[in-house]
């Protein structure tokens, strides 16, 4: 009896030698053989190694038979922001963000994002080691009487917010108008240069994105999975008009990068849950567009006036902005705690978990960490990045962000595991795992980018949409059919 080939394996075998002769060799190489200023020296050398192995595991997560999402979504960003970058950096003997310590902290940080990444690996290792089991209880469920309530918040939360802002024509001008126009809705700076006077700008905006992708992932769930409710104008109607919604609120010329790339992970995840092949198209294709378009679009964060030329000298100009600033703000964070700072043993923490406690009520709550370090080197600039590595270094010390990045690649393997048992063994309209995986997935890419802080706001809103759809007791007539 002849033994039939997975397709998937089939469709690997002349992706894998290009992609990873691609990913691995060429294109480090390729930024490491450029003209530059830049040392050659220890930091160089692993600023390659870190490159070449988030590359390989990077090629791991393309070619690999499972859909590993959050996984894939943690080694893209590790590639090109932790691996790439910072090695063009070097090169060219230029930092998007300037960096104050000794060259010895920039090598420090290096070594940290490594061993952070390999903790990652092992953690991931240990959970593909221990089997998953049989879940126990019933598994989460969308309530449809809760869902038309979530439809209705977010029809309400989006028009308040497009309201509050002059119409839905400032949506599609710069992000820097969309701040202003924040700012004059609710009253706080438009620099935001007090590091929280921004929290009632940050509410408005998160209630009015945050809701209308999540009913907008829901109800394209339960559209992609039944034919019934395809066929009802109740679905149908409500579906339209979010994604009209969405267009306006989530769009990429007024919102943050990272956040778009959220909607449209989701989104393209929720549209196509089980294709191996979107998944690995998802991610080759998300490579090659943050390699070569991303950086151009930060055009959009500044008014027509003050938008920057988009000519470049050199085939690496696009990876020295200060999107990709994330080793260089670790760097400094290393700096900030040598500076007689130290360690914060989980204050940082504290105040990204508890985000919503007001200032007024916890007087010495800790700033967001990208602005406190940003304080210390001198600038009152509020989009500093504060990635993953440096938040659990400052507050944790070495051992602890080792233990920290075990721990995320053993819940992030668990998860995309869960994942794809659940799409697969669970293809009802109502399965809430589904459209939560790829939102995280998404979302990851802030989350890593940094602070916390800052994006702890709409993982908070999120939650609070998620408990009101979300049931454990489903009924007949509450089921999505």
């Amino acid at each position: 009896m002849a033994i039939e080939v997975p397709r998937r394996a089939v469709l690997s075998r002349p992706l894998s030698v290009p992609l990873i002769a691609t990913v691995v060799v060429a294109l480090p190489l390729a930024v490491a053989a450029q003209p530059g200023i830049g040392l050659r020296d220890t930091t160089f050398w692993l600023q390659l190694v870190v490159a070449c192995y988030a590359g390989v595991r990077l090629c791991a997560m393309v070619l690999s038979g499972r859909r590993r999402l959050i996984q894939g979504a943690f080694w893209l960003f590790g590639y090109l922001a932790m691996g790439i970058a910072p090695l063009a950096q070097s090169v060219l003997g230029r930092d998007p963000t300037p960096v104050l310590g000794p060259r010895e902290d920039t090598q420090l940080a290096t070594a940290l994002v490594l061993c952070g990444m390999v903790a990652f690996d092992v953690g991931a290792l240990l959970a593909r080691l221990r089997p998953l089991g049989r879940e126990r209880g019933r598994p989460a469920s969308v309530h449809r009487g809760r869902l038309a309530l979530l439809v209705l918040l977010a029809y309400v939360a989006s028009g308040l917010l497009i309201v509050q802002l002059g119409g839905p024509g400032v949506f599609f001008t710069s992000r820097q108008e969309i701040s202003a126009s924040l700012a004059e809705a609710t009253g706080a700076p438009a620099d935001g240069a007090d590091g929280g006077g921004e929290a009632g700008s940050a509410l408005l905006r998160g209630f009015g994105t945050v809701p209308a992708m999540l009913a907008l992932l829901f109800l394209t769930r339960w559209l992609v999975t039944s034919r019934a409710a395809r066929r009802r104008p109740a679905v149908v109607l409500p579906w339209a008009g979010l994604l009209v919604l969405n267009a306006i609120v989530n769009n990429p010329i007024s919102n943050p990068r990272y956040w778009f790339l959220t909607v449209l992970f989701a989104l393209l995840f929720t549209i196509f849950p089980r294709s191996p092949v979107m998944y690995r198209a998802a991610l080759a294709v998300g490579l090659a567009v943050a390699l070569l378009v991303f950086p151009f679009t930060d055009r959009f964060r500044y008014d027509e006036d003050a938008r920057r030329p988009l000519e470049t000298d050199s085939v690496l100009e696009p990876l020295v902005v200060k999107d990709y600033d994330q080793l260089n703000m670790f760097a400094n964070t290393v700096t900030f705690a040598g500076d007689g700072h130290g360690h914060s043993y989980g204050e940082q923490l504290a105040g990204a978990a508890l985000f919503f406690v007001p200032r007024g009520v916890w007087s010495d709550k800790p700033e967001d960490t990208g602005f406190l370090v940003g304080g210390w080197m001198g600038t009152d600039s509020a989009n500093l990045s504060s990635p993953l590595w440096a938040e659990l270094w400052l507050d944790l010390g070495p051992l602890g962000m080792t233990a920290g990045f075990a721990a995320i690649g053993y819940l992030a393997a668990r998860t995309d595991r869960r994942y794809v048992r659940r799409t697969v063994d669970d293809p009802s309209p109502g399965n809430v795992l589904a459209v939560v995986v790829p939102v995280l997935a998404g979302y990851s890419f802030i989350l890593l980018r940094g602070s916390l802080l800052q994006a702890s706001g709409r993982i908070g809103i999120a939650l609070l949409c998620l408990a009101l759809v979300t049931t454990f007791r489903p009924s007949r007539r509450s089921e999505l059919r």
